[in-house]
């Protein structure tokens, strides 16, 4: 018996069109919020934004350091898509933007109002052209390289070598280089510098031969604030593949640098031991710590491309959290103990200042304490290592160590003090 013909049924007809826009534009605004920086939890909580504005009935994701797994459901279907974010950054307005976005959104709307909308942030340039955002890091690393006992030649020196470092690192990043490769690159090219200016001044000017200790400072810009504490954050919301990803990348991005604060160490044979800090009058000391830190925690924040307000917010915080940092710190109280009482009061203080200044909290919080992050003793770190010098090796390692929990705790018991859904398991 000959079977009857088979009638043709359009494809778009036998698949669920408008679950596939929908799951596509959460995972779209999914991927954008990781290219952006933020820590996994932020991601998946503005994914669900997305979704029960759209129309999902539940949405879940797993996400990672560069990937998403997401599935959408709707009724008795569901779809699971991948994506990958191959840029990993940090880009405050971006995610101000983002965030703006999924917390305005209310259910009804539509797939392409959402696409609209990732369509206009995606297409925004960055606020600063490639000279400011040079200025920006050696703004930083010179306020740094005080905080780090380095003196007027010190502050010079890092300020110029951190410039041109970060003006290197941003056109390879642009051409899209190899990260490591460009952190290694960045790295050698502030040390190189940073060595030229003390080495010509002083057989130009006869300064001392000790400014060489100051060098460590001009490759700070480097370290990895926004992914060590957003990789603490993950971690202490048990979000243990997202937390442990970005610990690993921060710490290769470390190790990246720290090889080629050593290589320039080992070739040119200079000493860079920590400086002694030359005592100053205390009222003095205490107005140039201030303004150390405004600058340094103001120079991070811009060079993560944050808005003036935006960034002005986080050195304020900073400023007075790392200052009392300090001064706990000379009064005898323990590193790892100040520190996490300075970051504490950040996470507090920035939980009350981002909704007055409506940014997410995160481009308040993590600008202020990247200044504590302890960059310095992570090279010498790798730099004992590599000259089999365990003693120094093990000191600044285990001391960066305590410090960088000490950052996470601080921070991750303001968020539980300050937001239900950090306190408690759903």
């Amino acid at each position: 018996m000959t079977p009857p013909p088979r009638t043709h049924v359009p494809e778009d007809e036998l698949e669920p069109v408008e679950l596939i826009r929908q799951s596509g534009v959460v995972l779209r605004t999914g991927r954008a919020m990781l290219a952006a920086g933020t820590g996994s939890y932020r991601v998946k909580t503005a994914m669900q934004q997305v979704a029960r504005a759209v129309g999902l009935d539940r949405h879940e994701a797993h996400v990672t350091l560069t990937e998403i797994t997401a599935t959408s459901h709707r009724g008795s279907i569901f779809r699971t898509e991948v994506t990958e974010a191959r840029t990993i950054g940090v880009n405050s307005d971006r995610l101000a933007e983002l965030t703006r976005l999924c917390d305005g959104l209310r259910p009804g709307a539509t797939v392409d109002e959402v696409d609209h909308e990732l369509d206009r942030i995606e297409a925004m340039r960055p606020r600063y052209p490639a000279v400011a955002n040079a200025l920006f890091a050696a703004m930083a690393c010179g306020a740094f390289a005080y905080l780090n006992a380095g003196g007027v030649i010190e502050v010079l020196g890092v300020a110029l070598a951190a410039g041109l470092g970060q003006a290197v690192r941003r056109a390879m990043l642009h051409r899209r280089i190899n990260q490591f490769g460009t952190t290694m690159v960045a790295a050698g090219v502030a040390c190189l510098v940073y060595l030229g200016f003390v080495l010509a001044l002083e057989a130009w000017a006869g300064a001392e031969p000790t400014h060489q200790a100051g060098y460590v400072s001009a490759v700070l810009f480097l370290v990895p604030g926004f992914a060590l504490v957003t990789a603490a954050l993950d971690l202490a919301k048990l979000d243990f593949s997202a937390g442990i990803a970005r610990t690993v990348y921060a710490n290769l991005v470390l190790i990246s640098a720290g090889l080629s604060v050593w290589g320039v160490l080992w070739v040119t044979g200079v000493d860079a031991a920590p400086l002694t800090p030359e005592p100053l009058p205390a009222a003095l000391e205490l107005a140039l710590r201030l303004l150390a830190s405004f600058l340094g925690v103001l120079g991070f924040a811009l060079m993560f491309n944050s808005p003036v307000r935006m960034a002005l917010g986080a050195a304020g915080i900073g400023m007075v959290t790392n200052v009392l940092r300090l001064e706990l710190v000379d009064l005898g109280v323990a590193v790892q103990a100040a520190t996490m009482g300075a970051t504490l009061l950040v996470g507090l203080l920035a939980a009350w200042v981002a909704p007055r200044l409506g940014v997410p909290r995160i481009t308040i919080s993590v600008p202020a304490v990247v200044i504590m992050v302890p960059g310095a003793a992570v090279y010498r770190a790798v730099v004992g290592l590599n000259d089999g010098d365990a003693v120094t090796a093990f000191a600044s390692g285990t001391q960066a160590l305590f410090v960088v929990v000490s950052i996470a705790v601080g921070l991750a018991a303001a968020r539980m003090l300050t937001d239900r859904a950090w306190a408690y398991e759903r």
